[in-house]
C-alpha cells in the first residue's frame, strides 16, 4: 500500500472544484486495486463524487473508482439527493414546485410536499414509484430576493431563486466567500420571463403611460391625475415591498436610469396579488406590479414622445421588445450538485418544462419563429421612425434581406455602457448554443442581425450593430462546442438605427433599440 503523493498523478486522477463544507469526518479513499490511498476529511458526497479536504488542498474524487472506508463514509445504496433552494417566493410558491411535480411524474418518482413548521419552508420529497424509497429531498425557503443571495453566499442555499440580476457588491461578496464569479457563464440562468407592468384601478380613463412619467410619478413629482389626462384627483402609489426583487426591479429599472428616487409616499405590499387587490379597489391608485399576478387590475400601455406605444403581450416579453421584462433567475454555486438536482436543473430547459411554464401563467423561453408579416408594428415604424439619415433605399434593402426570413423569439442586449451581454442575454447564448448542438437549425441559414438607437451619425450606429452582430455570434459559436457548424449557415448583418422598437427620447427607449436578433431561412 502507497500513499498518493505524485503531483502528476493527482491531475491525472482528481479534479478541483470550489466546494462548500457540511458535516465533516475523516475517510480513507482507496483504489480499487490497492494502489492509490487518500486520506482526508470528508467535505460532502453528491451520490457519485466525494469533496475532501486533504494535505493537498480540496479534491473532488469519483467515487466509481475508490472504495471509501471510515466512520465519515455515505452510504451508496441509500443516498438521498439533498438540494436547498432559497429566495424569491414568486418562483418558489407555484413555478418551481410545477416543475418539480411534472419532473418526478416523467423520472418514475413521486413527489409528496412536506410543510417544515416554519412559514415559506417546505420540502418535496421524492421517492421511487416502484420499491418507495426515497431519492431526493428538495427544501425551499421563500423570502426574497435579497435574502436569496445572502443564503447562497452564506452556504445555506445551493440555488438562489431571483427576480433581478445579481447586484455588484453582491457579486463581490461571492467572491470574498470564496464562490468565484456568480456572473460568469453557467452561475446562473433564466428559468423564465415575467415583466413589470404599471396597473390601476379597471375604469381608469388613463390607459397609456410614457415611462418618463411612470418614473415621475413614482418619484412623486407627478402626483396629480389630470397631468396625466385623468381626472383632477391625487395619485396613490402602491409597490412590493423594498426587499422584493420585484420592488428593487422597479428602483434599478424605473427611477435609477432617470436619476430619480422613490417618493416616500408609497404603500408596500408583500405580495404581488396583495398590490394588485389593493390597486384594484381604489380608483385613484397607480401600482408596478408583475405581469403574471396583476389579477383584474387594468395594465397600461407604455409610450413614447415619438408616438410608439409597446404593450406587454406574451410575444413582446418573450422577445424582449417590451422594455421592462422581468427574466426569473435562478443562481447556481461552483460546485456540482447532486444528479438527481442535475437532472432537475436540465428538464427545466426542455420543451414539455416550457409548457409547464406557461400554464403555470409565466412567459417560457421555447424559440418561436416569427415570419416578418407577423412583426406587428415594426416595418411601420421602422419607415415612421427613420431619421433624415436613413434613406428609402436603406430601408428597402433591409426588408429585402430578411423578407423570406423569419424572427426568431430570443434576442440580446448588453449592459449600459458595456460590450458585456446582460444576464438574460448570458443564459439566451447557452440556450441557443444547446439547440445548435442539438441539430436543430442543421440545413438552415442563421443570420445575426444587430441593431442600435438613434444616437450619433447613421454610418456610425450601422457599423456598431455589426460589431454587437459579431459578438453574439462569436459567443454562440464558442459555447455550442459539440455542435457540427457545418451543418449550419451563420452570418452577420448591422442596420443601425433602421428598426426602431420604441422612442430614442429616454434611456429605456435606446436600451430596447440597442440589441441582437436572430434570423432564419
Amino acid at each position: 500500500m502507497k500513499t498518493l503523493v505524485c503531483a502528476a498523478v493527482f491531475a491525472a486522477l482528481f479534479l478541483f472544484v470550489p466546494g462548500a463544507p457540511v458535516a465533516a469526518q475523516d475517510v480513507t479513499l482507496k483504489s480499487r486495486d490497492g494502489a492509490v490511498q487518500l486520506n482526508g476529511t470528508l467535505l460532502g458526497f453528491d451520490g457519485e463524487f466525494y469533496r475532501v479536504e486533504t494535505i493537498y488542498g480540496e479534491l473532488t474524487v469519483d467515487g466509481s473508482g475508490v472504495i471509501c472506508e471510515g466512520p465519515g463514509c455515505p452510504s451508496l445504496t441509500d443516498y438521498v439527493a439533498e438540494l436547498d433552494i432559497s429566495g424569491a417566493a414568486t418562483m418558489g410558491d407555484l413555478l418551481i414546485p410545477a416543475l418539480i411535480e411534472a419532473f418526478a411524474l416523467r423520472s418514475g418518482l413521486d413527489a409528496k410536499r412536506e410543510d417544515e413548521g416554519e412559514p415559506g419552508s417546505f420540502a418535496y420529497v421524492l421517492t421511487d414509484r416502484n420499491t418507495g424509497s426515497e431519492k431526493g429531498r428538495f427544501r425551499f425557503r421563500l423570502t426574497n430576493t435579497d435574502e436569496g443571495f445572502a443564503d447562497l453566499l452564506a452556504d445555506e442555499a445551493d440555488i438562489a431563486m431571483a427576480l433581478r440580476e445579481i447586484r455588484p457588491e453582491e457579486a463581490r461578496h461571492g467572491r470574498e466567500a470564496g464562490l468565484g464569479d456568480l456572473k460568469a457563464r453557467g452561475r446562473s440562468r433564466v428559468l423564465a420571463l415575467d415583466a413589470l407592468v404599471a396597473i390601476t384601478a379597471p375604469g381608469n380613463p388613463v390607459h397609456r403611460i410614457s415611462i418618463t412619467d411612470l418614473a415621475q410619478v413614482f418619484a412623486g413629482r407627478i402626483d396629480n391625475w389630470s397631468a396625466l389626462g385623468g381626472p383632477d384627483a391625487p395619485i396613490s402609489l402602491h409597490l412590493r415591498d423594498a426587499r422584493s426583487g420585484t420592488g428593487q426591479a422597479v428602483a434599478d429599472r424605473v427611477l435609477r436610469p432617470a436619476q430619480l428616487s422613490l417618493a416616500g409616499t408609497a404603500t408596500r405590499h408583500g405580495s404581488d396579488r396583495a398590490l394588485a387587490q389593493a390597486v384594484s379597489s381604489d380608483p385613484f391608485a397607480i401600482g408596478i406590479a408583475s405581469h403574471s399576478a396583476m389579477g383584474n387590475a387594468q395594465m397600461l400601455v407604455l409610450t413614447g414622445a415619438c408616438g410608439f406605444s409597446l404593450a406587454a403581450t406574451r410575444r413582446t416579453i418573450k422577445t424582449e421588445d417590451y422594455p421592462l421584462t422581468a427574466p426569473m433567475f435562478l443562481y447556481l454555486p461552483a460546485r456540482r450538485l447532486p444528479k438527481l438536482a442535475r437532472e432537475f436543473l436540465s428538464y427545466t430547459r426542455s420543451a414539455p418544462a416550457q409548457l409547464v411554464i406557461r400554464r403555470a401563467g409565466f412567459i417560457d423561453q421555447a424559440p418561436e419563429e416569427i415570419p416578418i408579416n407577423a412583426q406587428g408594428d415594426r416595418l411601420a415604424n421602422a419607415i415612421a421612425g427613420a431619421g433624415a439619415e436613413i434613406s428609402l433605399e436603406q430601408l428597402r434593402q433591409m426588408i429585402t434581406r430578411l423578407w423570406e426570413m423569419k424572427r426568431l423569439s430570443t434576442s440580446f442586449r448588453f449592459e449600459a455602457g458595456s460590450i458585456q451581454l446582460d444576464a438574460q442575454s448570458r443564459s439566451n447564448v447557452e440556450q441557443l448554443a444547446r439547440s445548435l448542438e442539438a441539430g436543430r437549425y442543421d440545413g438552415r441559414q442563421l443570420m445575426f442581425v444587430g441593431f442600435s438607437d438613434g444616437e450619433g451619425p447613421a454610418e456610425g450606429n450601422r457599423a456598431i450593430s455589426e460589431r454587437r452582430a459579431r459578438t453574439v455570434r462569436d459567443a454562440v459559436v464558442a459555447a455550442a462546442e459539440t455542435a457540427n457548424l457545418e451543418r449550419i449557415g451563420i452570418e452577420t448583418a448591422g442596420f443601425g438605427e433602421a428598426m426602431p422598437m420604441a422612442c430614442d427620447d429616454s434611456a429605456w427607449g435606446r436600451q430596447v433599440n440597442r440589441r441582437v436578433e436572430v434570423w432564419l431561412r
